[in-house]
């Protein structure tokens, strides 16, 4: 098979990391006989330093052209000055490429249940996935400023918006567990008491797919009293934000989640939920596992090369099991021995 991927490092540890995902995808595609193109291009920070635009036309469509997109991180306090942001640059890819769904998955992993705040108990048997609406909602209302003492933004839904996302997480849940909660406030919200409508009706579509509904303060709760009790989480915008977080915080790092936002057609983006963390940049310190793992979802999702992912996802276990860490996970190996350690068990899995 061969697959098109545009890299996009980015600002911060984002070259880092993306550098030992590539040595991932090179390391699959000699085990499993795949070729995989890979072409870098600016973003972020570093487009706006070369040329003014944190997503430059030629990337843009360098996005548009490939398979897949890997995304490092953007962002930092290089530009905090009030000219353009590295993030907006995201936003823009999400929406030029008609990315309306996120997803996150998180999952307790064997040897670092004392990273997490949570008792080992209950983090060691958590595997759910967050789809999280990604471009309707609050975060695309029509804000408001009346004055100095008023202030207003609209959340606002539509049926195709509601039915596409709970799709999404119904044919997702087909390949896990067949356990789907709906996320709103539909004792408040009237947006939200369509969402609950159209959810239900949905999912009802679905053979197979149980689906409960649940308010986003109980939801909220529920992830820290009883987090493996999820399985497939889809949320609107502004919640599956919020319990996302909090879902990654439960882990006790950020080092070891990836994401993926997907579209109904075309390149979807994969990258890791943590920062470009600016204050290591350069020292070899940054954990590039949350970015393999992002690998792992590309592969899954865009070439749909099951196998190459599950030998992907077993060797990050696998290194972690053995002891090969990280500072952020208080180790001393740098970001390159990971990521050879890593490769390194997906060759022998071959």
């Amino acid at each position: 098979m061969r697959g098109s991927i545009t890299l996009l490092p980015g600002d911060g540890i984002g070259p880092e990391i993306v550098a030992e995902a590539e040595k991932t995808l090179r390391v699959v595609g000699e085990v499993f006989g795949h070729h995989f193109e890979t072409r870098s291009e600016p973003m972020g920070g570093a487009a706006i330093d070369a040329v003014g635009d944190p997503l430059p036309a030629p990337t843009l469509e360098a996005c548009k052209g490939a398979d897949a997109v890997l995304l490092g991180a953007v962002g930092g306090p290089n530009w905090d000055g009030g000219g353009p942001r590295p993030e907006a640059g995201l936003l823009r890819l999400r929406k030029e490429l008609g990315l309306y769904a996120n997803l996150r998955p998180v999952r307790g992993w064997a040897g670092l249940e004392d990273a997490s705040p949570l008792k080992a108990e209950r983090i060691r048997e958590v595997d759910l996935l967050f789809v999280r609406e990604l471009t309707g909602g609050v975060y695309f209302g029509e804000p408001r400023v009346e004055g100095d003492e008023r202030a207003l933004d609209t959340m606002v839904y539509t049926e195709p918006e509601v039915r596409r996302i709970v799709r999404k997480g119904c044919e997702l849940a087909k390949l896990r567990k067949g356990h789907v909660t709906s996320i709103d406030k539909a004792n408040v919200l009237a947006s939200m008491r369509l969402w609950r409508k159209v959810a239900a009706d949905e999912a009802a579509k679905h053979e197979g797919i149980t689906l409960d509904h649940q308010l986003v303060d109980s939801a909220a709760m529920r992830l820290v009293t009883e987090p493996s009790a999820f399985d497939v989480v889809v949320a609107p915008n502004l919640f599956g934000d919020i319990l996302s977080d909090e879902g990654a915080a439960i882990t006790g790092t950020l080092g070891l989640l990836p994401s993926a936002s997907v579209g109904d057609e075309g390149p979807g983006v994969y990258e890791p939920i943590h920062g470009s963390a600016p204050d290591i940049a350069g020292q070899g310190k940054a954990n590039p596992a949350a970015t393999v793992l992002s690998v792992a979802m590309m592969l899954r999702f865009a070439f749909d090369l099951q196998e190459e992912a599950d030998a992907v996802e077993r060797a990050v276990a696998e290194t972690l099991a053995a002891g090969v860490h990280t500072p952020d996970l208080g180790g001393s190996a740098s970001t390159a021995e990971m990521g050879d350690a890593i490769g390194a068990r997906i060759t022998k899995a071959g």
